[in-house]
């Protein structure tokens, strides 16, 4: 009640008033802020007991929306009610049947006239939140359109609530129960809104014979007619899969106007369409456009399309000639590196040479950038390609795989077990549950091994459901033949191994289902891509990914997110956090699946020797040169902070693998070493910039006015307390004895009595150009990280710290190491809480088992080291904390594997006087020591996700 009444007064009489939670909410869809009202719709599903949705249109796509947590809930026993309409026609048949295969859903449809309500109940533990405003439950207007929406909490009694609870009862009860009969009757009867229809017709009537570039090919275009002015002969353009690449290549050939082209694939059943495409495009007769494979032998057409393995012959390029094409473009050109590829593309001599592809990075180790001279016309990746509406949406669900006497599907699971009937019931059973856009599949099926899926085609045949086998065995006519059945509707499913992952053109797919272990975040994308390219039988495609106990589920989240920082802290906010992806697009979880996600990043290494070379010759091939921290930055690559936090310097690590550009002495890479380790996390900018100083002058001095012009020149928020703690830390006066000791010998800066100078140390380094060029990247790297950060605040929420960096950050004393600061310090009034939530089983850190927990989001129950009383000095401070700036940070687990020293800044903290109360706790001799427990008010209620993610056990991923 306490806290219903303090946000009452918030909302509605003082909005100056501290409030915790339940406050009223205004939403609005701000996509360019990753905030919509589907996630405050899956915050409120997630802790619900029951809840009640009133909405006048229905969408296929705003059910996939919750999918996921109406799983989770039917997992805990938890149902709900859904009443709808037939209003203005707009519910189509499809949702209503989709709202069938949902069990712990009970739908009724409304019979008043004008039914056009948008209210979403749900009932908590201790009261009720109510979302009412423009909304219906359609995937636009959850996450796209421009809405008003207000979220409301009552206390049962509240007359609000009562009132709309009440009339929701007489409504649900006026109102005719869903049916499967009802759907059949309704189908028959459907005639869809008539403007709808109307718009269709028109769209239908409308397209020209001839298309146009969209943005991101009128954008490629220049490009490369820039990159041809530059003399270039050679190009390549990276296009995920469904955005235009054929189209562009029309585009981009008619701007060229050669005298002859020749456009190489690697399939024969491509070029027919291809030429198809270019005709839309380029104007000129029939004869002009020709075919050259195995069952066409045309060399004359001005325009050829040619298969790889016909024009790679030597009969056939004797008689074409090295100069008969003065422009060739290469389709899926990552298969360059095949010898029928090389032989082709050193033969002929054309002015350009454009490649296309949608993946450039190879497990194989060619290097496609080296091919095209490193000359990157245009690049467009997945997340890029949804925002620009070129792709189409897809609604991924990460779901439970199959297990039976506590055996989970993993890497090593026995082939019967694969096959088990009741294994395929249950696939069946969660594949009709998530469905497909308009119920009837058109499915592709990855499984991991043929023998699997040749018995499942069987097994989903066995059932009803028409299915194919597929794999790299079958021929050529066999494919096809099937992949026309798929379309025609003779079949709903291919199962395959090793086949589809490229390089094959299926537009009606709209069912992608993933029953094995993702092998690489590339063939993940390539696999999810063959449902993404647009047609108009379908509105979206559903993607089912069965995720069992595989040691490589830490990839899913890095797939999904575009993430290749190997940084494992990103990986679980990506799986927690999956607002990043665009459009009308969404990623959801089921609970358990996301633990095994959780479990598996937990196990892995991503730091290994091994993982930094991989990343390291990567950007190798695609720079032509030695990349730099910066460069992996600015990439996307693997984090830098992977690097330093394994090699403590990345000169270490050039020198190890054996790509060092210049040598550094021991002193000089200390000095590189302070500031890869204190300083590239980037949280502050200030120490970098005056460090970026003293590389780009000959100063030796830099006073403290120059330092606030520079800030100001520079337009950096700072305050006297920044400056002087950023001289303190270079000139490492901020240090405690050990740490200060360590990097001593080495010490670039002092502190005088006007500012910082250099040390003769410094003097020294500079006469080195590549110790200079080593810390002028450490710095830049430094300052792109910053810009993350807002530093008008020193700490940013669910950002994460080291202990000594909340002691920079809030300039607190570091007078004793972090391992002696254990779990509590307090200096300067900043009294800085340290918590491992989930310690593991085994953790034997502490001689007592201290029972640290979340209460609920707001209120964080919390103990004292021992021994101690009443009368200790931090418990008094606790007692008249009035003064004083309390503040919480939390590490998930403790994992001997990760040693992360890495807390989440989960913000101030209040006492409640009233908990504190002093008790004894057995240690782990057998004895009893004094502590003191209280519990603490958060200032900010912990974000629904994060709370999910820190407060889940260890035990809960085993």
């Amino acid at each position: 009640m306490e806290y219903l009444e303090r946000a009452l007064q918030k909302a509605f009489i003082d909005k100056t008033i501290a409030s915790e939670k339940l406050n009223p909410k205004f939403i609005v869809n701000n996509p360019e802020k990753k905030d919509y009202l589907l996630t405050t719709l899956h915050q409120e599903m997630n802790s619900c007991q029951s809840f009640f949705i009133s909405v006048a249109f229905v969408t296929q796509d705003g059910l996939n929306a919750i999918k996921a947590q109406l799983a989770d809930l039917a997992e805990r026993g938890i149902a709900g009610k859904i009443l709808t309409s037939t209003y203005l026609g707009f519910n189509e048949p499809k949702a209503f049947a989709s709202l069938l295969n949902i069990p712990n859903v009970e739908v009724r449809i409304s019979s008043k006239k004008g039914f056009h309500s948008k209210g979403y109940l749900f009932d908590k533990e201790d009261h009720k939140t109510f979302i009412i405003g423009s909304s219906n439950l359609t995937m636009s207007a959850l996450k796209l359109n421009y809405e008003w929406n207000v979220k409301l909490t009552s206390n049962d009694n509240g007359e609000m609530i009562s009132t709309i609870e009440e009339h929701l009862i007489q409504e649900w009860e006026a109102a005719v129960p869903l049916t499967r009969e009802w759907v059949e009757n309704f189908e028959e009867n459907y005639q869809g809104l008539k403007v709808t229809k109307w718009i269709e017709d028109i769209q239908q009537k409308s397209y020209p014979p001839y298309v146009v570039p969209n943005e991101m090919q009128k954008q490629a275009l220049n490009n490369l007619q820039e990159l041809r002015q530059t003399g270039a002969k050679r190009g390549l353009v990276i296009s995920a899969t469904g955005t235009g690449k054929t189209y562009l290549a029309g585009f981009d050939v008619h701007q060229f106007s050669p005298k002859r082209m020749l456009f190489i694939v690697h399939r024969e059943q491509i070029l027919t369409k291809a030429m198809a495409s270019f005709k839309k495009i380029i104007s000129g007769d029939d004869a002009d456009f020709g075919i050259l494979s195995g069952n066409s032998k045309n060399t004359s057409a001005k325009y050829l399309f040619a298969t790889i393995q016909t024009i790679s012959k030597d009969s056939y390029q004797n008689q074409l000639g090295a100069d008969a094409f003065d422009y060739i473009l290469i389709d899926e050109v990552h298969k360059a590196g095949a010898s029928s590829y090389k032989k082709t593309i050193n033969f002929f001599q054309p002015e350009f040479l454009l490649g296309m592809t949608a993946t450039p990075e190879r497990t194989d180790g060619f290097n496609i950038f080296e091919l095209f001279d490193y000359n990157i016309a245009y690049e467009i990746r997945l997340q890029q390609a949804l925002e620009e509406d070129m792709l189409c949406p897809f609604y991924y669900f990460g779901v439970t795989d199959y297990e039976k006497d506590g055996h989970v599907i993993d890497e090593t699971s026995d082939l019967n077990y694969l096959m088990d009937q009741e294994r395929v019931d249950f696939l069946i059973q969660k594949i009709d549950y998530y469905g497909c856009s308009g119920n009837v599949p058109k499915g592709l099926v990855f499984c991991s091994r043929k023998e699997e899926a040749q018995r499942m085609a069987e097994l989903f045949t066995q059932r009803g459901i028409p299915s194919a086998y597929l794999s790299g065995d079958h021929n050529l006519e066999k494919r096809e033949q099937e992949v026309q059945n798929l379309e025609n509707g003779k079949i709903n499913y291919i199962f395959t191994v090793d086949i589809f992952n490229e390089g094959i053109d299926i537009p009606k797919i709209n069912q992608v289902v993933m029953l094995r272990n993702t092998e690489s975040s590339i063939i993940f994308i390539q696999q999810l891509g063959r449902g993404l390219r647009k047609h108009p039988s379908k509105e979206f495609v559903t993607v089912i990914d069965f995720i069992g106990n595989y040691k490589n589920n830490y990839m899913i989240p890095m797939a999904l997110s575009g993430d290749n920082s190997r940084n494992k802290n990103n990986i679980r906010r990506d799986t927690v956090d999956v607002t990043y992806i665009s459009g009308l697009s969404s990623i959801n979880f089921e609970k358990v699946a996301k633990e095994r996600i959780f479990k598996s990043i937990d196990q892995v290494r991503l730091n290994t020797l091994a993982d930094l070379k991989d990343s390291f010759y990567k950007a190798k091939h695609r720079l032509n040169r030695v990349p730099y921290l910066l460069d992996f930055e600015k990439m996307d690559s693997i984090d830098p902070l992977i690097i330093s936090g394994k090699e403590k310097t990345y000169y270490h690590f050039l020198k190890k693998i054996g790509e060092a550009e210049g040598e550094v002495s021991e002193a000089e890479n200390l000095a590189l070493r302070f500031v890869s380790v204190e300083l590239l996390l980037g949280i502050r900018p200030h120490e970098l910039l005056l460090i970026d100083q003293f590389i780009n002058t000959e100063r030796n001095n830099l006073t403290f006015s120059e330092m606030k012009q520079l800030f100001d020149g520079l337009n950096v928020y700072y305050t006297k307390d920044t400056i002087e703690s950023a001289v303190h830390v270079l000139d490492l006066s901020f240090y405690e004895t050990g740490t200060r000791k360590s990097y001593l010998a080495s010490r670039m800066f002092t502190l005088t009595d006007r500012g910082l100078a250099v040390t003769d140390n410094f003097k020294s380094y500079r006469q080195n150009p590549y110790f200079l060029k080593l810390l002028k990247d450490l710095v830049d790297t430094g300052l792109a990280k910053s810009q993350r950060y807002d530093i008008t605040k020193p700490l940013n929420l669910y950002e994460k710290y080291r202990r000594k960096d909340v002691l920079r950050m809030l300039n607190m004393d570091f007078k004793q190491n972090e391992q002696g600061i254990g779990g509590y310090t307090y200096s300067n009034q900043h009294f800085a809480i340290f918590v491992t939530l989930d310690k593991g089983k085994d953790f034997k850190a502490s001689l007592m088992a201290y029972e640290d927990e979340f209460i609920d989001e707001s209120t964080f129950k919390w103990f004292t080291k021992s021994p101690r009383t009443l009368a200790s000095p931090e418990v008094q401070i606790l007692k008249n904390a009035d003064d004083w700036h309390i503040h919480l940070f939390i590490k998930r687990k403790y994992n001997n594997k990760d040693n992360e020293t890495d807390f989440y800044y989960l913000g101030e903290l209040t006492p409640i006087e009233e908990t504190i109360q002093q008790l004894q706790k057995p240690t782990t001799d057998g004895k009893l020591k004094n502590v003191v427990e209280l519990e603490f008010k958060l200032q900010d209620p912990v974000e629904p996700n994060y709370y999910e993610f820190l407060t889940q056990s260890s035990e809960e991923v085993e």
